[in-house]
């Protein structure tokens, strides 16, 4: 399995020259043909693509009529200034920070990956990878205030529907994840 590494460049540059084609007015692009490229045996074939009429972006009576804020709909923040949509469940640096000092059985958790855990931790925090949560759900107490971290934040929302599935209740995540603790709250931390 895989891909064969020069494949992404070549089929990148060929895309780049479409590009450019169609920016210049010059050529013959691709447009309504099919490219195939064989990398193994070097070789090109093209297809010539028939419109389909009940197509929804191009067909006679087409039903997708522009874009979506593709963002919004994978439920992505974009960073930076921009407003991110904050859930019940979203805790900022601070109010963690303040939640840690304050709060007698708060848990910590880092959904993230061993050797994410490795490069950076917060102080305190147990492991437990996204990927085992379901099998180690047990570890932790109901009865305890968890607050789930991971680089950025969406694994450990991810963390809390599975969390949710076995009974927790008292819920948070650090909301940018560590990435965010690491500008708001401990800027010598290390960041990947």
């Amino acid at each position: 399995g895989g891909v064969l590494g020069v494949l992404p460049g070549v089929i990148g540059l060929i895309q780049a020259t479409e590009a450019i084609k169609l920016i210049i007015g010059k050529g013959e692009p691709l447009i309504g043909r099919l490219l195939l490229y064989n990398a193994l045996k070097m070789e090109f074939r093209e297809v010539a693509l028939k419109r389909d009429p009940g197509c929804p972006v191009c067909g006679e009576h087409p039903t997708i009529k522009g874009l979506i804020d593709y963002e919004a709909f994978c439920g992505l923040t974009r960073g930076g200034e921009a407003e991110t949509a904050h859930s019940e469940y979203d805790l900022g640096p601070q109010e963690v920070k303040r939640l840690l000092e304050h709060e007698g059985r708060a848990v910590l958790l880092d959904v993230r990956e061993p050797h994410e855990y490795e490069i950076v931790r917060i102080e305190g925090s147990t492991l437990i990878p996204l990927s085992e949560l379901h099998l180690r759900a047990n570890e932790l107490d109901t009865a305890d205030t968890i607050v789930t971290y991971c680089h950025h934040g969406q694994r450990s929302l991810q963390a809390i529907q599975t969390l949710e599935h076995f009974g927790f209740k008292k819920l948070k995540h650090l909301r940018g994840g560590i990435d965010a603790w690491a500008c708001e709250v401990d800027p010598e931390m290390a960041r990947y």
